[in-house]
């Protein structure tokens, strides 16, 4: 048993087709991604479209949820004006969270889709919450893998209750910053897309995080386009 897992693509249809590309080389069939799949300034609908057509099993994300709501900004403004009723339909029967016996998924924590479930914000930047902490949210998961996203940053975190907590990073977007609850930045340090495997050996999880190169020049000129300078900036460095 193999399985892929890819989030926060963000309309990025170039790094997702470089992640599809290497997940279909590698003879995987199941995947799944854990939002906020269209929202940003490239190519929302060639996204959609390569999301369906490989049968990835999607939930909603934040970003995902905005887009069903008023516009607030010029990017959420862009893509809405580009969806039809079957992107719409699509996105509103996303789930919250998918379930296996032996995997959860989620995007921010199980209650929440705007809280990370890892990181602390502060002062001094992004920290590794307490063990505590993390358990909580997790407290009434029955699966020992627990997938979160929301951060797009790549990390696994093993919990003295034996559940394994893994966030696959993002595909599209390798850094972004953030006003609340307060101003923060968010990082990868590297432009590439992200996705993460996992498998099962006897009784051994194995968990490859992985990192794909691709050719980001249209994504970084249509990001200019449309005047998100500050996603040309991320897509060029993964760093803001």
């Amino acid at each position: 048993m193999k399985i892929a897992v890819v989030a926060d693509i963000h309309g990025n249809r170039d790094a997702l087709q470089a992640v599809l590309a290497d997940i279909h080389k590698r003879g995987i069939q199941t995947i799944y991604n854990l939002g906020d799949s269209l929202y940003g300034p490239l190519f929302p609908l060639e996204t959609y479209e390569l999301l369906v057509e490989a049968k990835v099993q999607s939930l909603m994300g934040n970003c995902d949820r905005m887009l069903l709501g008023d516009a607030s900004n010029p990017t959420l403004r862009y893509v809405q004006n580009l969806l039809g009723d079957k992107h719409r339909q699509w996105i509103t029967n996303l789930p919250a969270a998918i379930e296996t016996d032996d995997f959860y998924f989620c995007h921010g924590t199980p209650a929440s889709d705007e809280v990370y479930m890892l990181e602390n914000i502060g002062a001094n930047g992004s920290t590794l919450k307490k063990t505590e902490e993390i358990m909580n949210y997790v407290q009434d998961i029955q699966q020992q893998i627990i997938f979160c996203a929301h951060t797009h940053n790549p990390r696994v975190v093993y919990l003295p209750n034996n559940k394994i907590i893994i966030n696959p990073g993002s595909v599209g977007l390798p850094a972004y910053e953030e006003e609340l609850p307060i101003y923060h930045k968010m990082e990868s340090g590297s432009p590439f897309a992200h996705y993460t495997l996992v498998s099962k050996e006897q009784d051994n999880w194995l968990i490859e995080q992985v990192l794909i190169g691709y050719d980001r020049q249209e994504v970084i000129n249509k990001s200019k386009e449309n005047g998100r300078l500050d996603w040309t900036c991320a897509l060029e460095t993964g760093r803001m």
